[in-house]
């Protein structure tokens, strides 16, 4: 794994598979860089993709949300992202890395081959919509928790509907810990998905994506990230969907068979 300074935090990432083609994914939030493996290993003779462990999480250093102004986060690792890119790749993401991985898609569309985007947690996309709504009014009582103090109950929450299955209390102490401090930091990133601070969801800018999409999501997920993927779909030209069944939000953990290869789908559309 290497390790360096970038854009002034220390970020470690590594490369998966031997393949002619580069690629590149990027984790959800609370995530690593590596729980790509499972997905990756199947596609190592035909991609060699770069992970790397968000500022926060993994191996790399921490990040310091006090003071921090909205989307700041997000901003960030979209930064981080693209410095990985010397060529076009194949681009994925997962959950806050979709919302990573279409952002630099709509903004540098030749820089990508082809675009995998499992579980998008883009809210801006179905704003006023019943299930924007009840994630609104979740979000608020989050974010509420997180200001006051109540990391604890604000992080139970938050695995408890993003997480994958596994109870609180299953979880080993220091990892519990850390998902607690990790708190201030999932506030400004999920702040992120709702108010759209890269402008993702402007008007003509996913239109301008030209490579094939794919957007996968699991029908026991939270009932927005299906509506999400909709709306995105509607706006491309070449795109195709899929629902994986008894799937929840952490797909490239729980179901890791089933996303690599509707990702290899996807490679051979580009």
């Amino acid at each position: 794994m290497a390790r360096a300074t970038r854009l002034g935090h220390e970020i470690s990432w590594q490369e998966i598979g031997q393949g002619e083609r580069p690629a590149l994914a990027i984790h959800c939030t609370l995530g690593a860089a590596s729980l790509w493996g499972p997905v990756l290993d199947p596609l190592a003779d035909v991609l060699t993709t770069t992970v790397f462990d968000q500022p926060g999480h993994g191996h790399s250093g921490p990040w310091e949300a006090a003071g921090a102004e909205p989307g700041a986060y997000q901003r960030l690792v979209t930064q981080l992202a693209a410095g990985f890119i010397t060529r076009p790749v194949d681009l994925i993401g997962h959950s806050f890395g979709a919302s990573v991985a279409l952002r630099i898609a709509v903004g540098a569309p030749e820089a990508v081959r082809s675009l995998t985007l499992i579980e998008p947690v883009l809210f801006k996309s179905v704003e006023g919509s019943a299930e924007w709504r009840d994630l609104r009014a979740s979000q608020d009582n989050f974010e509420a928790m997180i200001d006051g103090g109540d990391y604890e109950t604000a992080a139970k929450g938050f695995m408890r509907d993003w997480g994958a299955g596994v109870p609180w209390e299953a979880l080993p102490e220091h990892q519990r810990a850390r998902f607690c401090a990790q708190m201030p930091m999932v506030r400004n990133i999920s702040s992120a998905n709702f108010e759209d601070p890269g402008q993702i969801w402007r008007a003509d800018g996913i239109e301008g994506i030209d490579a094939p999409v794919m957007l996968i999501h699991g029908d026991q997920s939270p009932p927005i990230v299906a509506k999400v993927c909709t709306a995105i779909a509607e706006r491309l030209a070449d795109v195709g969907t899929a629902c994986i069944p008894g799937g929840g939000h952490m797909l490239p953990v729980t179901h890791a068979p089933q996303v690599s290869d509707l990702l290899a789908m996807n490679l051979e559309r580009s």
